[in-house]
């Protein structure tokens, strides 16, 4: 029994730190056609060159695993920006007051929030067919960042967060 506890409290804290992902695609593609990619000619993910480096290496690995080529002559270009944003963490204190006498009870209480707002990253992956220069596959992925981390952490996030973006390519009809 206590051992089912501490999972359930894993599970918890695990859950709250994995990137989330949606996805969305053209019904009427044939992914199969698909073998070789390039960046999008005019390629800018909103970040520093460092974490653009970082995420650009965990794409190049993660697409190697899926099969495909970096090519001159793509199939698809494949198109990342970012955005960040802040979220409240939820942690509170509860400060309660309450009193009452006979048939009467009054009450009243607080949250004081703790800590300070937590940092998100979404990044949108977006797969344009090359001749037809059309958007046929996009993931959109949110994921707590934490820009005090090490190179090495950093990295490890981002292969994360690109690996939950193409846990969905390709899409299952």
């Amino acid at each position: 029994m206590k051992l089912s506890r501490y999972f359930l409290v894993l599970l918890v804290f695990a859950a709250c730190n994995t990137p989330h992902a949606v996805y969305d695609y053209d019904q009427q593609i044939d992914f199969q056609q698909y073998s070789n990619y390039a960046l999008f000619p005019d390629f800018r993910s909103g970040m520093s060159q460092l974490d653009e480096n970082r995420l650009l290496n965990s794409l190049e690995t993660a697409m190697q695993q899926k099969g495909f080529i970096k090519s001159e002559e793509p199939g698809i270009y494949i198109n990342i920006y970012t955005e960040e944003f802040q979220q409240d963490n939820r942690s509170r204190v509860g400060v309660g007051l309450g009193g009452g006498g006979g048939n009467v009870g009054v009450g009243g209480s607080v949250g004081i929030p703790l800590g300070q707002m937590d940092t998100y990253l979404k990044l949108t992956f977006d797969f344009i067919d090359v001749k037809n220069d059309n958007l046929v596959w996009q993931a959109v992925v949110e994921s707590p960042f934490n820009y005090d981390a090490s190179p090495e952490k950093r990295q490890a996030q981002f292969d994360k967060i690109v690996a939950k973006a193409l846990e969905g390519y390709p899409p299952k009809k």
